[in-house]
């Protein structure tokens, strides 16, 4: 499996839509699909999460999450300008703008999706959403170095 790409900061995010002036903004699913023009972003949100790994080891991680709603007024459009406005009131909640941004939607099924990239076109500008992945964070205490099977824990190893 290929490493998923890296989420966009929101700094970058931020400069895009900045030279996106008044284009409206559209949300493309991995799949390519392009989400309707009429979606409305409901919440910016910190989210901070603290966990513990398989190995034992405390681990924090913070995001932006954007929670856009396909909504029925379809004469709606959010152009990239009232977006930034959107996130310039955040500010204060979100606190950095180093932290990755995400996206939460329905698709069809409630789910988070990283922003990876921007790009313009004639009348738009265009977020990709990429897929995000789950990994074992603690491969040295599942996977010792002489484990040649990595489909499996060794007994007594202390992984999960």
């Amino acid at each position: 499996m290929k490493p998923s790409p890296i989420p966009l900061s929101l700094q970058l995010l931020v400069e895009a839509l900045n030279k996106a002036d008044g284009k409206n903004v559209r949300f493309e699913l991995p799949t390519a699909t392009l989400l309707s023009p009429h979606v409305h972003v409901t919440e910016v949100a910190r989210i901070d999460k603290k966990f513990v790994d398989c190995g034992g080891t405390l681990r924090t991680d913070s995001s932006c999450r954007l929670q856009v709603h396909q909504a029925d007024d379809t004469e709606h459009r959010i152009t990239a300008a009232k977006f930034a406005q959107i996130l310039a009131k955040g500010a204060g909640v979100l606190g950095s703008l180093g932290l990755p941004v995400e996206v939460e939607t329905e698709a069809p099924y409630l789910s988070v999706f990283p922003v990876i990239a921007t790009r313009l076109e004639d009348k738009q500008i265009v977020l990709s959403l990429g897929i995000r992945h789950t990994a074992c964070l603690a491969e040295d205490v599942c996977f010792p170095a002489n484990l040649q099977n990595k489909s499996a824990c060794t007994p007594g190893s202390g992984c999960c």
